[in-house]
């Protein structure tokens, strides 16, 4: 018979939920509101003059042409980083369960790039792929590559899109992993048993049973795409060239940090939240229909 622990204190469950309440407040409800106030404001870059001009700051930025182009950027930068992220840490998730002799040094390899900061691991995808400098440029060179980075927007993007992904590919491991393991080896002996094929099995057992665990590390990686990839685009292309690698998030940036304008800044802040929350409603309401618990 297992045992129950019962509290008569009511009061105690809300001072338990206090700290986790204040955390939340504190850095995203206030920061957030702070940021809508601001949207509707024009002020000077250093914050201390302010003048309520009601929608002018999105009438202005919806306006902008480079806005419009740092849409389609971050819409084709994060489908790129979510789906490969996603396949190719299922591929390697998938190979860690099997039973090798290596499986434990395997693991712990891939474990190992959740544990750098993005700023870090954008640097030492661009020193890799430094047009000039480049240990992984020069054979592409070698072969007549053009491979430059520093000019070419497509090459940019491709490098902070593996530099995205590279980063990504641990965490999504991880949980992989562990739904893997969860599930019952059993049921996957009795599709063998029935002559399922190797793929038939995965496909027909084995990722189905995995959906939750994929639905949730879908709606994790599209907040990733979104914001946590800040830190690599900054350190390998600053947004260039010529703006190609500029995604929204990298915009807020720019224009509030760089440019000072802290009005569209806060506007585009408030824009790319708005775009979170509505793609993560829409993966909620029809993604987790196909989910199977």
């Amino acid at each position: 018979m297992e045992k129950s622990a019962f509290f008569n204190g009511k009061l105690l469950p809300y001072l338990l939920l206090v700290p986790q309440l204040t955390i939340t407040f504190v850095f995203f409800y206030w920061p957030a509101s702070q940021a809508v106030r601001q949207s509707f404001l024009r002020e000077d870059a250093f914050g201390l003059s302010s003048e309520f001009i009601g929608l002018e700051n999105y009438q202005a930025l919806f306006a902008q042409p480079e806005y419009y182009k740092a849409m389609l950027t971050t819409l084709v930068f994060s489908t790129l980083v979510a789906a490969l992220s996603l396949s190719i840490a299922l591929l390697f998730a998938t190979q860690a369960d099997k039973n090798l002799k290596a499986a434990p040094a395997y693991k712990l390899f891939m474990i190992w790039p959740y544990a750098v900061a993005p700023a870090v691991a954008g640097v030492l995808w661009f020193f890799m792929f430094h047009p000039t400098l480049g240990t992984l440029a020069r054979p592409l060179r070698w072969m007549g590559f053009d491979w430059n980075p520093l000019l070419n927007g497509n090459h940019a993007l491709i490098l902070v899109v593996m530099a995205a992904v590279w980063k990504q590919i641990s965490y999504n491991f991880l949980f992989f992993l562990a739904g893997l393991q969860s599930i019952p080896k059993s049921v996957i002996e009795a599709g063998a048993i029935d002559g399922a094929g190797p793929m038939r099995r995965f496909w027909t057992i084995v990722f189905p049973l995995l959906s939750p665990t994929t639905f949730f590390l879908l709606v994790v990686n599209v907040v990733y795409v979104f914001f946590d990839t800040f830190g690599i685009i900054d350190a390998v292309t600053g947004g260039g060239p010529a703006g190609a690698t500029t995604t929204m998030v990298y915009k807020v940036y720019a224009d509030g940090r760089l440019g000072g304008d802290l009005g569209s800044s806060a506007a585009q802040s408030v824009v790319l939240m708005a775009i979170v929350i509505a793609l993560t409603a829409i993966q909620f309401r029809y993604v987790e229909r196909k989910v199977q618990y």
